[in-house]
């Protein structure tokens, strides 16, 4: 086991993401594409998907139909994939110390919840044969839910939080320049002035 850093902070709670982790449906995303590459003569490689990680699912296939030269159209490719994953996805299978571990967290009341970029539907498919073992999270947000606020203080926060595609409102320190403080959806002084209503959230009484 590789540890870049020996000294570890005690943590209340944890979050796992699913696709990958959890679940091994990165397996059968890559087997999808397989299935539609191979009737072209053509190899959906380890190298392509790298690049296609994490883009959203339209640009992705836009990449591996460019990348590959197949016939059809990024929409085309994309739908014929969603048509396989939805057979294939109540395969997944729970990763190798998934369950060890999740047990073993709420068993000493360690607050868990997991994170997935899927749509309701199809993390219903993918955790068809895991109810049991999906009931055990305290809370789990997914790709449709409605948007999720963070509040941060740290412009590395903020990129994070973008980067999940969610709103931020930013209290910087007094101290921060300025200038790091324009990609937050909003940026107040402090707690106090925030107003809730802004975010569809009830207004304070």
């Amino acid at each position: 086991m590789s540890e870049a850093n020996s000294s570890f902070k005690a943590v209340s709670h944890v979050i796992f993401d699913m696709d990958g982790l959890l679940l091994d449906t990165e397996r059968l995303y890559t087997e999808s594409f397989q299935q539609i590459c191979s009737r072209f003569g053509r190899v959906y490689t380890w190298a392509l998907k790298s690049k296609v990680m994490g883009k959203k699912a339209l640009d992705a296939a836009e990449v591996i139909r460019a990348e590959l030269e197949l016939p059809m159209t990024a929409e085309e490719l994309l739908q014929e994939s969603r048509d396989i994953q939805e057979r294939i996805f109540p395969d997944a299978q729970l990763l190798p110390g998934v369950e060890r571990l999740i047990l073993h967290l709420k068993k000493h009341r360690v607050p868990v919840a997991v994170a997935t970029s899927s749509a309701g539907v199809t993390f219903e498919l993918k955790t068809s044969r895991h109810k049991e073992f999906f009931s055990l999270f305290d809370h789990v947000v997914l790709g449709d839910d409605p948007e999720c606020l963070v509040f941060e203080d740290a412009p590395l926060g903020v990129k994070a939080a973008l980067a999940a595609q969610m709103q931020v409102v930013m209290i910087p320190d007094p101290n921060l320049d300025r200038a790091q403080t324009t990609e937050a959806s909003l940026t107040l002084g402090s707690m106090e002035e925030f107003r809730p209503e802004l975010f569809g959230l009830p207004a304070f009484g």
